[in-house]
């Protein structure tokens, strides 16, 4: 039985572990930690549902992947400009699906796990390989911070919704969010720069949604953790094939990684390609171009900051369907592919490890060192 050896359990290494085994493969999956999603605390994430026409729940059914994890859907979503101004979306789909991350139970990672041991994967936990022995599948997730979100978890008085705000006096180049379900709530900075500051802009953003939006803390706790992502490369090396964060599959523009990361998964599961001319094609469809795009997106609202922000939100008031102007935004076009050459060199990495500094990026890069 042909085998396929996968470094990392994440949505990216986990996808493809069940995808490979149902095609008929030996799977082996090395993870360095105790279980799967340690990254993670049980703090939300969005399943962004606007880069499709096709719901994403039905584009995991067509990929094989059971949602046997807490999945929300959100349809409205308060923004809040530079200027304080409120604006309220509305649409007939979800904006996105708001999931769980982490060790406990609902968590997509969990569900995951589930699904590969069910289908028959062998997870080899507390196995630290820095690649895959025989070639195979690289999902360790990020080496290097582009992306940077710290936050706090905790109960609340707070009725279920979704809350953003763009503003770089408190996510730089990013959004800060509050998320809350069911009496928990997810509170964040989603960063793009000045990362070695984190505390500061947390505590601006907390202090923003507390008079703007106004909820109670119980059990308050602190997360944060960080992203990869860098222009698309080749799809895979002649023994490797790269997935997930650890290829810097990361939509450039606002952060969302879990689509690319399943998407990823489902190729890489493909193994070493028979075709590889038909495997890019696949993975030019399914990544490389919308990828491209977001980096093209990315490199327009660094150039333009506030201004792009006041334009965006804008054009989603009085749309009766925000996710169909948000696909306008992401969508690959011709001239965003003539830009992406000029753009592709313009994103160094923002920070660089400090000793002693106890910042979040910090403390990761310690940790992947």
């Amino acid at each position: 039985m042909e085998a396929l050896e996968v470094v990392g359990a994440g949505p990216a290494g986990l996808t493809a572990a069940i995808l490979g085994r149902r095609a008929g493969r030996r799977v082996v999956v090395y993870e360095r930690r105790q279980d799967v999603g340690g990254r993670f605390h049980g703090d939300f994430q969005g399943l962004e549902n606007w880069s499709t026409e096709h719901d994403v729940l039905d584009e995991l059914g067509s990929l094989g992947i059971e949602t046997t994890f807490d999945a929300i859907p959100f349809r409205e979503l308060v923004c809040f400009g530079p200027d304080g101004r409120e604006h309220v979306f509305r649409g007939p789909n979800p904006f996105y699906y708001v999931v769980r991350r982490g060790s406990g139970p609902g968590t997509l990672d969990q569900s995951l796990k589930r699904q590969a041991l069910a289908a028959g994967a062998e997870i080899r936990f507390g196995e630290t390989v820095r690649r895959p022995p025989g070639g195979g599948v690289a999902a360790w997730g990020p080496r290097r911070a582009d992306v940077l979100a710290v936050g706090y978890l905790f109960e609340t008085d707070l009725a279920d919704g979704s809350f953003a705000v763009l503003d770089d006096r408190l996510a730089p180049k990013g959004y800060g969010y509050l998320i809350a379900s069911g009496g928990q709530a997810t509170l964040a900075t989603c960063m793009f720069r000045d990362f070695h500051n984190e505390g500061e802009y947390l505590e601006r953003t907390l202090d923003f949604f507390r008079r703007r939006v106004g909820f109670t803390m119980r059990q308050t706790r602190r997360f944060g953790g960080v992203g990869t992502t860098r222009p698309p490369g080749p799809a895979a090396s002649p023994h490797v094939a790269w997935a997930g964060e650890a290829g810097g599959l990361l939509d450039a523009l606002w952060g969302f990684g879990i689509r690319y990361a399943l998407r990823s998964g489902q190729l890489a599961a493909l193994g070493p390609p028979a075709d590889p001319h038909r495997h890019r094609r696949l993975w030019e469809t399914a990544i490389g171009r919308p990828l491209r795009a977001s980096f093209v997106n990315r490199f327009l609202l660094e150039r333009t900051g506030t201004a792009a922000y006041r334009w965006l939100l804008w054009r989603l008031d009085g749309q009766k369907d925000p996710n169909r102007y948000l696909r306008r935004v992401y969508r690959p076009s011709p001239w965003k592919r003539a830009l992406f050459p000029f753009v592709r060199g313009a994103f160094p990495s923002d920070a660089s490890p400090r000793p002693e500094c106890p910042c979040t990026w910090c403390r990761d890069a310690a940790e992947a060192g």
